[in-house]
């Protein structure tokens, strides 16, 4: 499976001429172009992750993708969107799209303030070997091959990262939502990364946007 890490917190995966889009933020550039995309999903209905000028763009050359998201993705989408249909996921839910197969885990957001309302999330685990949590720690419930790690927000403190690696011990690592990092916050951030998942025999990599790699 290629995954090619695109700006912020989305990602595109491409498999056996299938494509899959999580997360279409408002961070990223415009998707436009993308075809074969047989699923899109999003983790929660923050505009970072969920973005109804990026879902027109792909739904307009991909009439037949299912959308999948959280319930409060579908209640955003069915007020902005009414003509999308959004498959609702909770943890433990399995889905089979075309050379796709997504399991989901967890179901909030990581706290930002007590002040603010939680929100559902899902972390999404993909063809049993891409695991990405979304706005969450969740762990998963069995060894990673490839761990998609959130490594700057403002729900994350560097322990959490750290903590949240040392468990996993994924066999390969890159980080994600981190578009609010600078290059030597890239390297602070990534050097946590980096060295829990060596700790347990793994191996990491930054990925530029527009970088792809295979797992």
């Amino acid at each position: 499976m290629k995954l090619t890490k695109l700006e912020h917190a989305t990602l595109i995966l491409e498999q056996g001429g299938d494509v899959a889009v999580i997360d279409p933020g408002s961070y990223t550039r415009p998707l436009t172009g993308l075809s074969n995309v047989r699923a899109v999903v999003m983790t929660h209905m923050h505009d970072d992750h969920c973005f109804e000028e990026q879902l027109d763009r792909i739904v307009a050359d991909n009439t037949d993708a299912i959308l999948f998201g959280t319930d409060d993705v579908r209640k955003r989408l069915a007020e902005s969107r009414p003509k999308l249909n959004v498959t609702s996921v909770h943890h433990g839910d399995h889905h089979v799209v075309g050379e796709f197969t997504f399991e989901f885990f967890g179901d909030l957001h990581k706290e930002i303030h007590h002040s603010m309302p939680l929100i559902q999330n899902c972390g999404v685990m993909v063809n049993d070997l891409l695991y990405y949590p979304g706005d969450s720690f969740t762990r998963p419930d069995r060894k990673v091959a490839l761990l998609a790690c959130p490594s700057s927000a403002p729900w994350a403190k560097i322990s959490d990262i750290i903590d949240f690696v040392d468990e996993v011990k994924p066999a390969r690592s890159f980080g994600t939502h981190n578009i609010h990092l600078s290059e030597e916050g890239h390297k602070m951030y990534n050097g946590r990364i980096k060295q829990l998942t060596e700790k347990h025999g793994g191996t990491f990599e930054h990925l530029e946007p527009g970088e792809s790699t295979e797992v």
